[in-house]
This record gives C-alpha cells, structure tokens and sequence, in this order.
C-alpha cells in the first residue's frame, strides 16, 4: 500500500535535507519537555490538590497512576498504526494540542470525578506524542546521528520533571495550584499551532536502504503487533527495557519522600538540590549515552545492550550507597550516578529498534516498546516499592523505604542479564545476516 507523503509538506521535506533538521530535534524536545511536565503536574503539586478537593491517597494513585497508565499505554497502539499510515507531523501536533487542553482543563476540576476525567484525556493526548516523534526523528537524521539524535530527544523527561519541581512549585506557591496547570496547558496549546504549520513532514524511509523503505503492501493493524512481539530479538530489548524502566519509575516516584522522610531532607532543598541532581544527572546521561551508541554500535550492533548492561551494573553499588546513606547530602550525592547511568537504556533501544523495523512500521514498532516498558516500569515498579516498603515497616518503621529499595536492587541484576541476552540474540542475528 502506498504511503500518504502528506503533499502540502513535500516542500519541507526537502528543507529538511539542506539543514533544518536542529529545527525539527529542537521541537520535538520541546514537545517531550512539556509532555513529560504535564504528567509530572499532578504529582508535584498533590498537597494543595488534595486539600482543594478534598481527595484521598487512594484516589490520587489512582489518577496519577493506573487511570493515566491505561490510556496512555493502549491508546498509543492504534495511534501508532495510524501515524505509521498519514502525516505523523499532524499526528503529533493534534496530540499535543489534547493534552494541553485536558492539562487547562485539570486545572478547573471542580471534584474528583472531574481531575479523573481529565487525566484520562491527557493520557489520551500523551499516547500519540513520543512514537510519531521517534520516526519522525529516524527519517530526518541518518544512521549514524540517530543515537545522538534519540539522546537529545530523551532529554525531554529529565528537563521536564526539573521544570515540574521548580516551574510547578513556584507557580503554585506564588499564586494557586491551578494556576500551573492554566500555564502549561496554554504553552502547549500554542506550541502544537507551531509543530503543525513550521515543522516539515519528512520522507519515510529516505536514509534506509531501498529493500527497506520500498513500497510493499503494508502489514494489518493485528499482523504489525503478531511481527512485533513474534520476533525475539525485538521482544527482548522491550522486555529488557521495560525491566530497567522497573528501576527508573520505583525509585522516581519514592526518591522525595525517601529523601524527606528518612534522610531528613526539607522541601525548599528537594526544590532546588533534587531538580538539579535529576536535570543534570538523568540529561546528562541520555545525551552522553546517545553519543555512546554512535561511536561504537557503527563497530558492532551489538553495542545496542552491551552499553545498557554495563551501565546498569556500574549503578548498582551507588544505589546501594545512596539507600544506606545516613545524611541527604551524601545520599544524594551517590544517587546522582544512578540518575546518570540508568538511562543509558533509553536511546540505545530505541534507536535500535527504529533502525530494526521498516519505515511504514516505526510508528507502531515505538508504541509497542513504549507499552512493554510503561506497563512494566510505570505499572509495576512503583507498585512494588510501594507494597515492599508497607510489608517491611512493621520490623523497620522509619526505615522502611531503606528496605524498599534494597528489595529493589536486585532488578538491575535482572535487566543487565536481560541486556547480556540481548546483545548475544544481535549477535546471532548479525551472524545469520552475513552468512
């Protein structure tokens, strides 16, 4: 089946090769920084929420969690084969154009039922940012730039839940809780106005080599997820993924009241030392690891998992370190190297499995990845801290968080063997290929 090249942006394709491609990396950051912050909203500002609303903690799990994860995770499939088959610039612009609004409108819930309804549609909103981005990004950078590229995309998180702690807070204190909501969501607004009429729909497929990017009959909605999950090398690195990303969201969504809690840290320093050790510490990591999988992934493919593995063993003494130590200052401190290193995964698979799957199947291939790693990270891995640290308190009450994550440190043994595996499957594959 042939693909829609969207004519109106046929124009900026081409403006595309002859240098706009900083434009385009540029905004779709940006995009991811405000999706990203959008998400993290909730969960910054959930006191003055609460006590406006008059909600629980139960409820409030529910919206910041498993409501949001439900959406967001499922709803990313069809729009992933949508965006695989039409103009993926579109796709995105009206994406981010739902999720602000569904942010504005987070801000004038009036009840539960209300906040509830409008997390939904902002994990709606949010399904269709990131895999229209991340082919979007493979079709305007060539092989040898994607990593970089895919590392400076991925700064979108760590530069969001910064701005979130620091832009959220602010705001909040300043004025009212709703009040960063209205801000966010109206900056959103006009930024998917910018992505839909200035970023440039680029060719799918142009730096791929022919018998890839050729133009055969398209797989069904049902035949793209069966080819996904039905070829091992693929559904490793999602499951490999997902098993870091257990680690990445367990210990995000604790590390504050950790800090606070049991390190004694106050909530004016988490607003300024904790955002710059996650600003600095998580982009600095995404943007070197990129930078990593270029280098060397060009020498062997398999450097696509042996960089994750060895970075996820090299974390492991430093969480140690940081759940055992005794002030927030040195605690904190050693938690900077696990924030560096525990993204490394991030780019490295993605642009592994971009550059794996044929352009017309990108879209879709990204939303599978981004299902295994947020149902398994974002679904689980909090979950399970949550449940260690309520079974460990009756032995060690104010140290039950300590316990929580030590439970919790066994996983990057887990995920770097899951990498191991996978760097032994590319290998074997790269092997049969040559053969």
């Amino acid at each position: 089946m042939a693909i829609d090249q969207a004519p109106h942006h046929e124009a900026g394709a081409a403006s595309v090769r002859h240098g706009n491609s900083r434009w385009v990396l540029g905004m779709l950051c940006f995009v991811y920084v405000l999706n990203f912050l959008d998400r993290q909203l909730v969960s910054i500002l959930a006191k003055p929420i609460q006590d406006g609303l008059q909600i629980t903690d139960s409820q409030l799990g529910y919206v910041t969690g498993f409501y949001f994860a439900l959406f967001y995770c499922f709803i990313a499939i069809p729009v992933g084969w949508l965006a695989d088959r039409s103009n993926r610039v579109k796709i995105l612009s009206l994406a981010c154009g739902l999720w602000s609004g569904a942010t504005i409108a987070c801000g004038m819930a009036g009840n539960y039922g209300q906040l509830a309804g409008a997390r939904m549609a902002v994990g709606i909103g949010e399904a269709g940012g990131v895999p229209p981005s991340y082919a979007i990004i493979s079709d305007t950078f060539p092989r040898g730039q994607r990593g970089t590229a895919m590392g400076i995309f991925n700064l979108g998180p760590p530069i969001g839940s910064a701005l979130g702690v620091a832009f959220g807070a602010s705001l909040a204190a300043a004025y009212d809780w709703r009040v960063p909501f209205y801000a966010v969501g109206a900056i959103g607004v006009v930024t998917a106005l910018v992505v839909y009429f200035f970023v440039p729909e680029p060719v799918r497929g142009r730096f791929d080599p022919a018998t890839t990017a050729s133009d055969g009959p398209e797989p069904s909605f049902g035949q793209a997820i069966v080819g996904f999950f039905s070829n091992k090398v693929l559904a490793v690195a999602a499951l490999a993924s997902g098993a870091a990303n257990f680690i990445t969201y367990g210990l995000a969504n604790f590390a504050t009241l950790f800090l606070m809690r049991e390190k004694g840290m106050t909530l004016d320093e988490v607003a300024i030392w904790y955002a710059l050790a996650v600003g600095l510490g998580m982009g600095t990591g995404i943007f070197v690891s990129g930078k990593l999988i270029d280098r060397y992934a060009v020498r062997s493919k398999a450097a696509y998992a042996t960089i994750p593995a060895l970075s996820l063993l090299l974390a492991l003494p430093f969480f140690l370190g940081f759940a055992a130590a005794e002030r927030w200052e040195v605690a904190l401190a050693l938690l900077f190297v696990p924030l560096f290193l525990n993204s490394f995964f991030l780019p490295a698979t993605v642009t592994f499995i971009q550059s794996e799957v044929s352009p017309g199947a990108r879209v879709i291939s990204g939303a599978l990845l981004l299902l295994v790693m947020n149902l398994v990270g974002l679904g689980l891995g909090p979950t399970f801290v949550g449940i260690a640290s309520d079974f460990f308190r009756p032995d060690y009450g104010g140290n039950s968080l300590q316990m929580a994550f030590y439970a919790l440190a066994p996983m990057y043994l887990v995920a770097a063997f899951l990498f191991l595996w996978l760097a032994r499957l590319i290998k074997r594959s790269s092997a049969t290929v040559a053969a």
